[in-house]
């Protein structure tokens, strides 16, 4: 490796004095609140990665008298370090939060890679000329690969889903992605990989009263927040729902004073009716936050796309409005380096009434089950019985159809990977379904939240930023998949009786407000997409001849989308 090379692009190689074999090639970038570089201990571990560790002060409680302590704290390298040299690959029983790391232990020449439970941080491992690298860069790896073979699994899945339905698989047959709470471990030139985590959930929480749910779902907030808070201004992205104003709510208790908090609000003016702007500009003044409320209207699409980006790592619909996405991250950063996503709750509080009272039927707990009935009639009011007749009557104005699927994979391909079969798997029931929450438990297995977290990382790319996400910290999590789902996710009850006297009660009474149109549709309708490359790799993929002339309506302009996208990337990376 070119040093002059390394150093223009901020990057480090350390070697451990054991294994002049590696080489732990780091980024000299910084961010509050997270770990980023190379740390040893006792001149026999090492550990280079990427880590934000929740419940910092238990794991050093926990920690304390085993190591000298020095004049400052110990980083969240240091603690990884030290809860390994205590636990070994158990460690991982005892972190959380948001890492990928890796960890070399020269006494037994072991070699042991990690991703957090969730995977919000990104690691991929590739072996190419008996050398073995693992890394959070994926255009790092390919660039040093002998074999740069495509994978068309990977390819078909993101040609009819928009996302890789496998988590281990990356578009390249070599490279592959560990898994979220998952391990992978060197020793003796033996690679194991292994699940260290699985979501567990069991019998309902049961609490006293109403204000004994609220008073507990606004201490774990808190806390996870109080974890991932910067030392000066954090950003929120908030809509005018209930669950980013509580998030920004909560921040404000946390940071202690409004002006540490700002936030953005993006909405439409002309693509479709929106109101998210007026409610979060209720629910920002009601906090004394600064809310930039921003038009995207010409910011989802730009005509001009193919010229302004390679395409990123990976194949991804997101290209289509690479510049003003940048644009946008470049802003924010300047406004905060950290910004907080409300994503969580939405999965979560999933609402499955007939899943948890036929568990209780089941169990034969009939006080439960009439405390729950009464419960949700108490809570369900007028306003839900009208949209209950509506349902009944045939005239539910918020129930969508099913989406179209359609797509232009080439048959050969689609016949030998038998890819309608494997679509089909993906929506089947699961017979180990979780006895009374099963959607929201199941939903987190989802691949879409690799897909999202990748999203995540192409923003931090764009700008000198990073997302943190409080309502995935594990406590968080827990607590809400445990909550009854009788009354508590209802409508979100749980939170609008948290945010009572904190939020406007204009937001709090506000229901879950789906899309009122389709801005994206609209944008592209606007301008149109741009030919395609006519780069031969494609006809590979794609049966150019069924390509619709016109733009097709719902789920089919995504497919057509990801047919541009992958036709641009092909061109550029192939």
């Amino acid at each position: 490796m070119d040093p002059r090379a390394l150093a223009g692009a901020r990057l480090v190689v350390q070697s451990p004095p054991d294994a002049p074999q590696l080489a732990f090639v780091h980024s000299t970038e910084r961010f509050d609140g997270e770990w980023r570089g190379s740390a040893s201990l006792q001149g026999r571990y090492w550990i280079t990665g990427r880590i934000r560790l929740d419940a910092r002060g238990a794991l050093r409680a926990r920690l304390a008298g085993r190591f000298m302590l020095g004049s400052t704290p110990p980083s969240d390298g240091d603690l990884c370090l030290q809860a390994y040299a205590i636990w070994g690959d158990r460690c991982v029983d005892h972190l959380a939060g948001d890492f990928a790391f890796v960890i070399w232990d020269g006494r037994d020449r072991r070699l042991m890679a990690v991703r957090d439970q969730l995977g919000v941080r990104t690691l991929f491992h590739a072996e190419s000329d008996g050398l073995l690298m693992v890394g959070d860069s994926l255009d790092w790896i390919a660039a040093r690969l002998g074999d740069r073979t495509l994978d068309d699994q990977w390819i078909a899945d993101f040609l009819t889903a928009g996302f890789s339905l496998d988590a281990e698989r990356t578009v390249y047959r070599q490279v592959r992605r560990l898994a979220p709470a998952h391990s992978f471990d060197l020793c003796n030139n033996v690679p194991v990989i292994r699940r260290y985590w699985t979501l567990q959930v069991g019998d309902p929480l049961h609490l006293r009263n109403a204000r004994a749910y609220a008073d507990r779902f606004l201490e774990l907030v808190s806390s996870a927040i109080r974890d991932r808070l910067p030392a000066g201004k954090v950003g929120i992205s908030m809509s005018g729902g209930i669950d980013s104003t509580t998030l920004a709510a909560c921040a404000v208790a946390a940071a202690g004073e409004p002006a540490r908090v700002v936030a953005e609000c993006a909405y439409y003016e002309r693509l479709m009716p929106d109101d998210e702007a007026t409610f979060a500009g209720l629910a920002a003044r009601h906090l004394g936050i600064d809310l930039q409320a921003r038009a995207v209207d010409d910011l989802i699409y730009d005509p001009g796309w193919r010229d302004r980006s390679d395409g990123g790592a990976e194949p991804a619909m997101a290209v289509i409005a690479h510049r003003p996405e940048q644009m946008m991250a470049a802003e924010q950063a300047a406004r905060s380096p950290v910004w907080f996503f409300g994503e969580g709750p939405d999965n979560a509080l999933v609402f499955e009434r007939q899943s948890y009272l036929s568990w209780l039927v089941r169990r034969g707990y009939w006080g439960r089950l009439g405390e729950a009935l009464f419960l949700y009639l108490k809570a369900k009011g007028r306003r839900g019985w009208r949209q209950t007749m509506r349902r009944y009557l045939g005239r539910d104005d918020s129930a969508s159809a099913e989406p179209d699927t359609s797509c232009w994979l080439d048959r050969g391909l689609a016949d030998r990977l038998d890819q309608e079969a494997r679509l089909a798997r993906l929506t089947a029931s699961n017979p180990k379904a979780h006895p009374w929450h099963p959607r929201a438990v199941a939903s987190f297995a989802s691949p879409v939240w690799t897909a999202m977290f990748d999203g995540f990382d192409r923003d931090e790319s764009l700008a000198p930023m990073v997302w943190r996400h409080p309502y995935l910290d594990l406590r968080v999590l827990g607590f809400l998949l445990s909550v009854p789902p009788v009354p508590w996710a209802r409508e979100k009850l749980l939170m609008r009786e948290a945010m009572r006297g904190q939020l406007p009660d204009a937001v709090l009474s506000r229901p879950k407000t789906p899309l009122a149109g389709t801005p994206l549709a609209g944008a592209i309708a606007a301008h149109g997409l741009p030919p395609l490359s006519g780069a031969p790799p494609l006809a590979h993929y794609v049966d150019l001849r069924a390509l619709p002339e016109q733009l097709p309506p719902g789920a089919a302009l995504d497919r057509l989308i990801a047919v541009h996208a992958l036709d641009h990337w092909l061109a550029a990376h192939t």
